[in-house]
């Protein structure tokens, strides 16, 4: 190899790092109507199977100008209406959501030899569904939304979050801890409000995607396209849309 494609003797070609897929497969006859249901099952099996951080999908975001922009983010919520997460709204991807409303999301479960994928518009959640998700978000979790109030932008080190989260601990302490001795009055930790630049959103699904690994790279893909009634401007949607199933070829 030469150029940018050479790598250490060491290091493992990316080219022969091939597996066999044996196991799992996916028949249009035994899936059902609404990929929602599927979804669940495949996510159970997930959870069940002791896979780490199962919830951990990547989000795949545009600016304004169609520049494209990834990252991993945790799933906090899914059903008819859609797929839930939380984030800081002035970041990079909330600037993008405001600027480009429509997003693409990657559960990449190698482990089981199964990938979804979906996409559709985004929908900000109402503050009061944020307040609720962000109350039972643990103690130091929501100091650190605090204290990195400015995600995605450039800081001059580490050391500005850490005493940014001190300061916060000491005005909103944790209650498990108690007091220290000597500290002046605080809210109570419980009462950490949810900060205007944070909150959550809703990818409601125009088509959702199960990938099966088989062998010989003839994997399955089932897409699940929805026809008929859009979401509403709030993201509600109507009663008179249908999935259609489609296979695609791997």
């Amino acid at each position: 190899m030469r150029g940018s494609d050479a790598v250490n003797s060491a290091t493992p070609d990316p080219a022969r790092l091939r597996r066999s897929y044996e196991a799992g497969e996916m028949s249009e006859s035994a899936l059902p109507a609404d990929p929602l249901a599927l979804f669940a099952a495949w996510f159970a099996g997930v959870h069940e199977s002791g896979l780490a951080e199962p919830n951990a999908m990547i989000l795949a975001t545009a600016s304004a100008d169609g520049v494209p922009n990834a990252r991993t983010v945790l799933l906090k919520g899914y059903g008819p209406q859609g797929f839930r997460f939380f984030t800081n709204l002035t970041s990079q991807k909330g600037v993008e959501l405001a600027e480009n409303p429509r997003a693409a999301l990657v559960f990449p479960w190698h482990a089981l030899y199964r990938q979804v994928r979906a996409g559709g518009p985004v929908f900000e959640l109402p503050r009061d569904e944020s307040a609720a998700y962000f109350r039972t978000r643990p103690h130091g979790s929501r100091l650190g939304a605090w204290a990195s109030e400015r995600q995605s932008g450039v800081i001059p080190g580490r050391e500005v979050l850490e005493r940014r989260f001190a300061e916060l601990a000491e005005r909103w302490p944790d209650p498990a801890e108690g007091r220290p001795p000597g500290a002046p009055d605080a809210e109570s930790a419980e009462a950490v409000p949810l900060p205007d630049f944070w909150g959550g959103y809703r990818l409601v699904p125009e088509w959702i995607e199960f990938w099966q690994g088989r062998r010989d790279r003839l994997h399955d893909r089932i897409r699940y396209r929805r026809e008929g009634e859009p979401p509403a401007l709030d993201g509600t949607l109507g009663e008179t849309g249908r999935w259609v199933m489609e296979r695609l070829s791997p």
